[in-house]
């Protein structure tokens, strides 16, 4: 199944991890460490308030809300983060997991050093992986394994979204570090 399909699949607290799992990984463009966005995980859990969501939300803002320079990377991972509902509806969050699963797979492709054949990511989501860049395969596949543990095991499926999102996030801390060796 396709990552458009699952997401269009997915459920509100599915659609709310695979969001927020994306926006995760891309931490470290805003300077965020391993326990930023924790709080966050945490208000998916069944015992958490609705509301929740939304406070720690502004919290994990203003932690990281440092605008990143002209950066394209950063300047994505900004918007993932300012684009994230306050409420956490089922529509909202819909729409903000796809924008942000777009953002991260844009993400990975700038800083991938490898060439990627595909016009734009949105034919790597629907399925199409011919050619494609190493770093943006395992985006995919990160956000393949967050969607399809969510709709296998629910609330049980987040400690298993939290690993793989943590996994993506140090790949890419040593991808974004070996790129700021380069550049200077």
């Amino acid at each position: 199944m396709s990552l458009v399909e699952l997401i269009a699949q997915a459920d509100e607290r599915g659609l709310a991890a695979s969001g927020l799992a994306c926006l995760d990984r891309c931490v470290p463009l805003l300077g965020g460490d391993d326990e930023t966005l924790r709080p966050l995980w945490a208000s998916l859990t069944d015992g958490a308030e609705a509301a929740e969501w939304g406070e720690r939300l502004e919290q994990a803002r203003a932690k990281l809300d440092a605008a990143g320079e002209e950066d394209e990377a950063v300047s994505l991972a900004h918007r993932m983060l300012q684009a994230a509902p306050a409420e956490r509806s089922a529509a909202a969050v819909r729409v903000w997991a796809d924008a942000c699963s777009v953002a991260s797979l844009q993400i990975h492709r700038l800083l991938d050093p490898s060439e990627d054949d595909a016009s734009s990511v949105s034919v790597r989501r629907e399925g199409r992986t011919e050619g494609m860049s190493p770093l943006v395969a395992a985006e995919l596949r990160r956000q393949v394994v967050v969607l399809e543990v969510l709709a296998g095991h629910g609330q049980n499926g987040l400690r298993r979204a939290l690993e793989v999102s943590t996994e993506g996030r140090r790949v890419l801390r040593a991808v974004v570090s070996r790129r700021n060796r380069h550049q200077g």
